[in-house]
């Protein structure tokens, strides 16, 4: 069974909005400037990835090929953006060095979309 990014990515979105919402109504008053930078990257990574997926969703619905660019991008996304989350909330800091292995896979996800869309017409 195939995933439907287009829900994946929707409800990343609608989670984009509580994450976005909580940083900037709850975690304002209790967060040094470190930590809402912290927040403030991994919600618009979030909310930046949750459009992809959909992007992505989209342009596979009509179409055959691989799925991996999705799991790229969604595993990319949760990695990236929950250990920005946790160092947030006071996770520890040696989350910082997992969250480069996101990037790498958004990096990964977005480069493998663009290989699905070789030749594809628009």
């Amino acid at each position: 069974m195939r995933p439907n990014w287009i829900l994946i990515g929707a409800a990343l979105g609608a989670t984009f909005v509580l994450h976005a919402a909580f940083g900037a109504h709850w975690l304002e008053t209790r967060a040094d400037a470190e930590q809402l930078e912290w927040w403030g990257t991994g919600a618009f990574h979030h909310g930046v990835h949750a459009l992809a997926l959909l992007a992505f969703g989209l342009f596979r619905r009509d179409r055959a090929g691989s799925d991996v660019p999705g799991w790229l991008l969604l595993s990319g996304l949760f990695i990236f953006s929950t250990t920005l989350y946790a160092m947030a909330l006071g996770g520890p800091r040696w989350l910082g060095a997992v969250t480069p292995i996101g990037g790498t896979l958004l990096v990964l996800g977005w480069a493998g979309f663009a290989l699905c869309a070789r030749g594809a017409r628009e």
